[in-house]
């Protein structure tokens, strides 16, 4: 299937995207928009855009294999100057994250064609495209934001989950190690929420929270020093909300317990608006709840 571009230059949009996170209209409906808003209310897993040389764009496609059921897969914020994304959102539901298909793959030459196994993203404007694979040979992984694991229930859907602008470098040991539980944790947590709401990514606009550049020119691309999620259940009408924080450099314990935030801590880290499309109060109550209610709100199998 065609994906479906919701893209826009934010220097130009700015205005309707920080109206869209800016008022109390945020109904905490669980419907997909198709205005082309990459920001709107109802949107819930969306954080509010950056702005300057950002695009959105929601990745669209058959999510279940089975069902046939087509929406937003997931949904990216790409810098068009710092050539990298800034985030990865999605949504989860035990409905639709079934396992129906395998784990894509095909050669890694570092081309990024759309037969190679980390393709460029068809939906991203080819004057903001990479030309060739920074990460290719450079002795990190190219780690999934979107994982893999999350989008098993199609084909279609876990094929665009290896798009490059759904990557950023990972160290080998943090990619499949904590990062990797941190995941898994996540996916635990689907089952318990009628939906779960997720954003996810790395720190790539202050200097001293990048490790170093890969590539050069127009594929120089930044390895974030720290890896963050944040996560939203709902349950009816009832929402909960917790967060990761991690510095892939050093990551000393093995418990995720030592990496949890709050989600209002993690925007004051990162600097990015979460939830901002849920109701103003429900948005407040899941960013600032303690840590004590977080253990007692959230699960953990480690």
């Amino acid at each position: 299937m065609k994906n479906h571009l919701f893209q826009f230059l934010l220097i130009a949009l700015a205005p309707l995207a920080f109206t869209a996170c800016g008022g109390d209209d945020g109904d905490g409906s669980d419907d997909n928009n198709n205005s082309g808003k990459a920001v709107v209310s109802g949107n819930i897993e969306f954080p509010a855009a950056k702005g300057g040389n950002s695009i959105v764009i929601s990745h669209i496609g058959k999510l279940n294999d089975r069902s046939g059921v087509t929406g937003v897969n997931y949904s990216i914020e790409w810098d068009t100057q710092i050539h990298s994304q800034r985030w990865s959102c999605y949504k989860m539901y035990n409905t639709v994250n079934a396992n129906n298909t395998s784990r894509y793959s095909a050669t890694n030459d570092g081309s990024l064609s759309p037969s190679c196994q980390y393709p460029n993203d068809p939906d991203l404007p080819e004057q903001y495209r990479l030309t060739t694979d920074p990460f290719y040979r450079s002795g990190y992984d190219h780690g999934h934001i979107c994982p893999s694991a999350d989008r098993l229930s199609s084909a279609e859907a876990n094929y665009q989950t290896f798009y490059i602008t759904n990557m950023q470098p990972q160290a080998n040991e943090f990619n499949a190690g904590i990062w990797q539980d941190m995941e898994t944790q996540v996916r635990l947590w689907s089952s318990k929420f009628d939906t779960l709401y997720v954003c996810k990514g790395g720190t790539i606009d202050k200097a001293a929270n990048i490790v170093k550049y890969l590539g050069s020119g127009e594929n120089k691309i930044p390895v974030p020093k720290y890896f963050f999620m944040a996560v939203v259940g709902r349950t009816g009408n009832k929402f909960k909300g917790t967060a990761f924080w991690i510095d892939q450099t050093y990551h000393p314990s093995t418990t995720l317990r030592g990496y949890v935030v709050t989600i209002g801590e993690l925007e004051q880290k990162t600097g990015i608006n979460f939830f901002c499309n849920l109701p103003d109060d429900v948005e407040n109550e899941v960013e600032n709840v303690t840590h004590l209610k977080m253990q007692q709100d959230w699960t953990w199998y480690k």
